[in-house]
C-alpha cells in the first residue's frame, strides 16, 4: 500500500542495515530480488522481508523520515510496537515476533529501524475471501481470545504506555480524539460536519467514559490484517503502533457491532466472551466509531493518498455513527 510515510530504502543501505545487525557474515549478496522485496500489507511503516546469507527469513521495519509530518498520535509509533512487543512476550502466551535488534542512531539511515524473524504465515486479511464462513469464524473467535489475553494487562494509568498518563479515562479519551481534530483542522479536511458539533456529540455523552476505572493494554488496530495464519491457527500478531492503555471495548475487534459495514463481530466477540453490550456499553463504542472513522478521513491526507477511496467510504461510515448517536445530518 502506498503512502508518503514509508521511507524506502536502497539494496545498498539494506545491506549495510544488515551487517550491522546481524554481522558481516550473514549479508547476503546477489541480485536484489533474490534477498529483499518490500512487504506491502501496511500503510504506515515501510517493511523489508530479507533472506540473509544463511537463509534465514527476517524483516527491516524503518520509520518514517523525519521530514513527512504524521498524525500526531503517530509520533514516536515505532517506540510504542517496541514497548508492546516487550510487555506482550514477557505477560502473555500471545505470538508476537522477538526484536533482534534496534538501531536508534540514525548513523545509517535516517529514522529508528528494528529487524524481527519474519512471521511465516498468510495474512488472514489477504486471504479471508479465499476462507469458507467456518473458517473465517474460527480465525475470528481465536482473535477474540488472543485480544482478551492482550487486555489482561493492567497498565499504571489511561493514556501512552510510556507515559504521561492520568487516572480518567474520559479524560485520556478526551485527549485522543481532540488530537485527531486539531490535526484534520490543521490540514482543513473535510469532515462533512462542522468539528465544534462533533466535539460537542462527544461531550455531550463523555461521562459514559467514567465507567471504565481500570487501565488496560489495547492494540486498537488488532484488525484481520495484522493476524498472521498458518495450519489453521493464528501464528502472529504484527503491527503494534497504536497501543495504549484504555478501555479493551475500543479493540477493532467490537467495530462491527455499531458499524456493520465493518463486518460482524458475533464470532470475535464469541471468542472475546463478552456478552451482548449494555445500553452504556453501546454508547461507549460509538464514541470508539466516531473516533475512528475521523480517524481513517484525516489519515488519508497526511499518508498522500492518491485517490479518495478510504475517504469516502468512511465519510459514509461518518454518517452513520453520528445518526446512531441520535445527531441529525447537516442540511445543505
Amino acid at each position: 500500500m502506498e503512502s508518503i510515510t514509508k521511507n524506502r530504502q536502497s539494496p545498498q543501505t539494506l545491506q549495510a542495515m544488515i551487517e550491522r545487525a546481524y554481522g558481516p557474515d550473514l549479508v547476503p549478496t546477489g541480485p536484489e530480488d533474490t534477498w529483499h522485496e518490500e512487504l506491502g500489507h501496511g500503510w504506515f511503516n515501510v517493511a523489508y522481508r530479507i533472506t540473509l546469507r544463511d537463509g534465514q527469513a527476517k524483516v527491516v521495519k524503518i520509520a518514517p523520515p523525519p521530514g513527512v509530518e504524521v498524525m500526531t498520535y503517530e509520533r514516536g509509533a515505532m517506540g510504542i510496537e517496541l514497548t508492546s512487543l516487550r510487555m506482550i512476550a514477557e505477560q502473555t502466551a500471545v505470538p508476537v515476533p522477538q526484536v533482534d535488534f534496534v538501531d536508534t542512531t540514525h548513523e545509517l539511515v535516517d529514522a529508528d529501524y528494528f529487524f524481527m524473524p519474519f512471521v511465516d504465515g498468510d495474512n488472514f486479511a489477504v486471504v479471508r475471501d479465499a476462507l469458507s464462513d467456518e473458517e473465517q469464524d474460527h480465525y475470528n473467535r481465536e482473535l477474540g481470545a488472543l485480544n482478551r489475553e492482550l487486555n489482561a494487562i493492567r497498565g499504571p494509568w489511561f493514556g501512552p504506555l510510556a507515559g504521561p498518563g492520568d487516572p480518567s479515562w474520559r479524560v485520556v479519551f478526551g485527549g485522543i480524539v481532540e488530537d485527531v481534530l486539531h490535526d484534520g483542522e490543521r490540514r482543513g479536511v473535510d469532515l462533512g460536519w462542522d468539528y465544534g458539533l462533533v466535539r460537542r456529540v462527544i461531550a455531550e455523552r463523555a461521562a459514559v467514559l467514567d465507567e471504565v476505572t481500570e487501565p488496560r493494554f489495547i492494540e486498537w488496530d488488532l484488525w484481520d490484517g495484522n493476524a498472521m495464519i498458518r495450519d489453521g491457527r493464528i501464528v502472529g500478531i504484527i503491527d503494534h503502533e497504536r497501543a495504549l492503555y484504555g478501555d479493551p471495548l475500543m479493540e477493532a475487534g467490537f467495530v462491527a457491532s455499531q458499524l456493520p459495514a465493518f463486518g460482524d463481530s458475533a464470532a470475535f466477540m464469541a471468542g472475546y466472551g463478552w456478552a451482548e453490550l449494555t445500553e452504556t456499553e453501546r454508547l461507549r463504542r460509538q464514541l470508539y466509531c466516531l473516533h475512528l472513522v475521523l480517524v481513517m478521513m484525516i489519515e488519508t491526507d497526511y499518508r498522500g493518498h492518491a485517490d479518495t477511496t478510504q475517504y469516502d467510504w468512511a465519510r459514509e461510515r461518518m454518517d452513520e455513527v453520528m445518526a446512531a448517536l441520535g445527531v441529525a445530518a447537516p442540511t445543505t
